[in-house]
C-alpha cells in the first residue's frame, strides 16, 4: 500500500567547517544515492563537524544518529558527526577516511529504509551495517577513490 508524502527524495546540508573533502565526497555520495535508491519520505543528512554527537535515545556519543518520528507525515533526518576527519586520515589515509564517514552515512540509511519499512521498533545494528555494506560495495564499483 504506497501513501503520498509530502515530499520525497535525499538532502545534504553541511555545516560550516566541516572539511572540504568530506563535504565533496558526501555530496558525490549523495548526488550516486539519489540514482540509484528511492526515498519515499526525504530525509536530510546532516553533515556536523563535531567529533562526535550524542544519540536522541540513549545520550551516548556516536559517529552518526537516524532520527525517525513516529508520525509519517514528519520528515526523519541523519546527524553525521566529521570532526574525526583529520584523525582518520592521519591513521588510514584518505580513502579510509571517507570510506568510513561514507559508511556512517550509509549505516543511518539503513536505519531510514527500516523505519520506511515500519520496523522502526526494531531499528537493528545488524540490518543496519548489512545495508552499509551493500551500499559501500555498490558505490566502489563506480569509482576508484571515494
Amino acid at each position: 500500500m504506497k501513501q503520498d508524502y509530502p515530499r520525497q527524495g535525499l538532502r545534504i546540508r553541511c555545516e560550516q567547517g566541516v572539511h572540504p573533502e568530506v563535504r565533496r565526497a558526501c555530496l558525490e555520495f549523495g548526488k550516486w544515492l539519489r540514482k540509484e535508491f528511492e526515498f519515499p519520505i526525504r530525509v536530510v543528512v546532516y553533515l556536523k563537524k563535531d567529533y562526535q554527537i550524542k544519540s536522541q535515545a540513549d545520550k551516548e556519543l556516536v559517529s552518526g544518529t537516524f532520527f525517525g518520528p513516529f508520525d509519517k507525515n514528519q520528515e526523519p533526518y541523519i546527524r553525521i558527526a566529521t570532526g574525526d576527519y583529520l584523525e582518520l586520515l592521519e591513521e588510514n589515509g584518505q580513502d579510509n577516511a571517507l570510506a568510513a564517514i561514507l559508511g556512517t552515512i550509509a549505516h543511518e540509511l539503513g536505519h531510514y529504509y527500516q523505519w520506511v519499512d515500519d520496523d522502526y521498533l526494531e531499528l537493528d545494528d545488524e540490518g543496519a551495517e548489512n545495508e552499509r555494506d551493500y551500499m559501500l560495495d555498490l558505490y566502489a564499483q563506480t569509482r576508484e577513490h571515494p
